[in-house]
């Protein structure tokens, strides 16, 4: 089995990972951080704002069993694109929407999909924020971070 990666940021990446570990063909998820100009930060310095960083879920999928195109659908559908720096009472830029691509076919269907979007008006009289970027490094969170809801045998949260 050959797998890619795909790394979203939707707002606090405990329920992103949760969602995304529940779809068929995603092989691993792991929650972290990306986007910003500290090396190694840990949560306490990204919910400072100061960073940069987004809170992610960098994921394994297998393409045979699901394309980045579903992927992308599940990241529209989970949250909302058109707060900028927001997801629900969560609030900065650790939480923006942003898709970090890692290859120009990724970073091809994903504007792609945001023109789509845009052009069905699904969002209107809002428009799209999601930023689409060069994956950069991939900062691991915490160890408790990882499968938090799972782990407190939770489903989701305010999502």
């Amino acid at each position: 089995m050959s797998t890619e990666k795909a790394t979203f940021g939707a707002g606090c990446f405990w329920g992103v990972e949760a969602a995304f570990a529940a779809i068929s063909g995603v092989t691993a998820t792991t929650v972290g951080y990306e986007g910003g100009s500290m090396d190694r930060p840990s949560y306490k310095d990204v919910c400072t704002d100061q960073t940069g960083h987004a809170e992610v879920v960098e994921l394994d999928f297998d393409p045979e069993q699901i394309g980045y195109e579903k992927l992308l659908d599940a990241f529209f559908e989970l949250h909302d694109p058109t707060t900028l720096n927001r997801q629900g009472p969560d609030w900065g830029t650790q939480y923006r929407s942003a898709i970090f691509v890692h290859s120009p076919e990724q970073e091809a269907a994903a504007k792609a999909k945001i023109e789509q979007l845009t052009a069905e008006g699904r969002y209107k009289p809002k428009r799209i924020v999601t930023r689409v970027e060069p994956a950069q490094t991939f900062w691991r969170a915490e160890e408790y971070h990882q499968r938090y809801l799972e782990k407190r045998g939770e489903k989701s949260c305010h999502l």
